[in-house]
């Protein structure tokens, strides 16, 4: 049977560099994925390197850049949540929890990929992750979808532990480089586009390996 797994994150570009490989991986292996992205990122300062995006013009840009990511990893259906970048910790609770709660009713996940609370550098990222653990808690035990979270803080395994899951994405470094490079407008991707470009090597040895972290709700 088939996995039905659920990716809800705040930012496109999220997806790209923190999990493409796994879900280029489980998408050939018949999963059928669902990206709900909160926001377009439209608050982002990265216009392009040199600049060929604008305030105005960001946040179509990145939702095209997103949904080239999409293409490039696999997924089959993208949801667009219409939060606004940089506010999803002001949002009030029943607001976001319902719009999560209404994806958890329709496409009844396996699997639930998010960022982990507390421990994922940026307030939207936290926010999020809290959302949908906040969400997710309130059902009962048998009917939760397994949670997997992202992280990224410093000294972060000397409060959560180690992460335990990993994927080796090798086979699907082409995917995930297409996901990166398709956020043409974001920092992130300059390195691998302009004069200072990895190595293969380097490629696998920095983006080879994806980390998760299983959420164990008390």
């Amino acid at each position: 049977m088939s996995q039905n797994i659920l990716v809800i994150l705040p930012h496109p570009d999220d997806e790209a560099f923190g999990l493409s490989g796994t879900l280029a991986k489980a998408v050939q292996e018949g999963a059928h994925v669902t990206y709900a992205c909160l926001t377009l990122g439209e608050m982002g300062r990265n216009m392009g390197i040199p600049p060929f995006a604008n305030r105005v013009t960001l946040p179509e840009i990145r939702r095209l850049e997103l949904e080239a990511s999409c293409r490039a990893i696999g997924i089959q259906d993208l949801r667009m949540m219409g939060f606004h970048d940089k506010t999803i910790e002001f949002e009030p609770y029943d607001v976001l929890d319902t719009a999560i709660s209404a994806l958890l009713d329709e496409l009844k996940p396996d699997i639930v990929y998010t960022f982990y609370p507390g421990y994922s550098v940026h307030p939207d990222h936290d926010a999020t992750g809290e959302a949908v653990i906040r969400t997710i808690g309130t059902r009962p035990a048998e009917g939760r979808p397994a949670v997997y979270c992202m992280a990224f803080a410093k000294n972060l395994e000397s409060a959560i532990g180690k992460p335990d899951v990993r994927v080796d994405v090798k086979p699907f470094l082409a995917n995930k480089m297409e996901a990166i490079k398709a956020h043409r407008s974001q920092f992130q991707a300059v390195e691998l586009l302009g004069s200072n470009k990895l190595s293969n090597e380097e490629i696998q040895e920095r983006f080879g390996t994806e980390r998760f972290w299983t959420y164990r709700f008390e």
